[in-house]
């Protein structure tokens, strides 16, 4: 049940991150959440968007250098000690989150090496894992 995840290396200079929204605004892609880290001269920017494969294509075909993978989305009740709680049960089971970001809502991507494992783990607990088809709001 996982959600695809787009990743887009980009300069760390101004304007860029725009010309890669613009990319796909252009395209009629909705972009759902999103994490941008740097790491000196370059970053890493993480998308999560309505239409994956698109956007994908789209950067691609726009000189971008993207990639995709797969995260896990969990829906969180909205209150306090929630995220706690659900990351407390993956680290209780051993696994490692390697990032994490939240997305609309209280949807929030997590990406950790292995997603069989961990939906296997969450799946057996009161946590609402989230497909792509649930993206629609």
């Amino acid at each position: 049940m996982a959600v695809t995840q787009i990743s887009v290396f980009a300069e760390n200079l101004p304007g860029h991150l725009r010309r890669i929204l613009d990319v796909l605004e252009l395209a009629g892609i909705n972009v759902h959440g999103f994490l941008a880290a740097d790491t000196g001269d370059c970053g890493i920017v993480r998308f999560v968007l309505d239409q994956p494969e698109l956007g994908l294509t789209v950067l691609q075909n726009a000189g971008h250098a993207a990639t995709r993978t797969e995260v896990l989305c969990v829906r969180l009740p909205d209150k306090p000690g929630e995220l706690a709680r659900v990351l407390g049960v993956i680290a209780d089971a051993g696994i490692n989150v390697v990032y994490s970001y939240s997305l609309i809502s209280t949807l929030i991507a997590i990406h950790v090496k292995d997603i069989a494992a961990t939906e296997a783990v969450l799946r057996h607990q009161p946590i609402e894992l989230v497909s792509q088809n649930d993206m629609v709001w």
